[in-house]
């Protein structure tokens, strides 16, 4: 059956033919898969497109159910995505359009991408922005992201927002010293700060960013969710404007 199935998707006509002539549930003997293994070989090497355009097509497939399945687990998770009582809101609360961000304090390319999102809060005012903790660079991250979950019973908003940019603009590891440091510095309530850290509900809400994460397939960061799509990597501003822009035209990412 493999054999047949090879067949069909890499032979022409006449090689198609000659594979399926043999009887259904026939055996092949080995000298027999030595000339068809040949055969194939020959047509290969001779016809290297088809493999090329075999392998692009299974890719192309691939990409497909992959972006199907993680459209399904968006809809599926979407109260906890874009509602949930865990999270941190920022831009306009009451935004039409949401825009929400998994990230990481130590990752670099979040760093990077923090003026993208800083641009789009300032020029959509009807953009929502939900970010999520998502600590996969290590115990560094894992102790920044309890902090800023903590800090959430005390900042709200813009300040949360300023706490948010200071410390992923820090250099260096960031790590619960540094995002106390930051904490501190903004006019926290360091010792309602340490009640909330202990408080179960911290980890409760990093677990859940980390459970929804897994079902959506996301390994790294920044990674974004907007209507049903998951945009993975730091795609730059103009990218997300478009999907934003057509989000806010059609409901959907690419509209057309």
């Amino acid at each position: 059956m493999i054999l047949r199935a090879f067949a069909r998707l890499l032979a022409g006509p006449a090689l198609a033919c000659a594979l399926l002539a043999a009887p259904a549930g026939a055996e092949v003997s080995p000298a027999q898969r030595v000339e068809i293994e040949g055969i194939i070989k020959d047509y290969l090497l001779k016809n290297p497109d088809v493999l090329r355009d075999a392998l692009a097509e299974m890719e192309r497939k691939q990409k497909a159910d992959e972006e199907q399945a993680r459209s399904k687990a968006v809809a599926d998770q979407a109260p906890l995505i874009y509602n949930s009582p865990r999270q941190a809101v920022l831009g306009n609360p009451n935004g039409k359009v949401t825009l929400v961000e998994f990230f990481d304090y130590n990752c670099g390319y979040c760093k990077k991408a923090l003026d993208d999102l800083a641009k789009l809060v300032k020029e959509e005012p009807e953009l929502r922005v939900v970010i999520k903790d998502f600590p996969v660079l290590g115990p560094g991250s894992v102790e920044a992201a309890e902090v800023a979950t903590a800090l959430r019973a005390q900042f709200k908003g813009d300040k949360y927002w300023q706490y948010h940019q200071k410390l992923l603009t820090m250099k260096g590891q960031i790590g619960k010293v540094q995002a106390l440091a930051v904490a501190k510095e903004l006019g926290a309530d360091l010792t309602k700060l340490d009640k909330d850290l202990a408080d179960p509900a911290t980890r409760a809400s990093i677990q859940e960013v980390m459970q929804i994460a897994d079902t959506l397939s996301l390994t790294g960061t920044p990674s974004y969710v907007l209507a049903n799509d998951v945009v993975v990597g730091a795609v730059g501003y103009d990218a997300l404007k478009e999907k934003i822009v057509n989000v806010k035209k059609c409901g959907k990412t690419a509209c057309g």
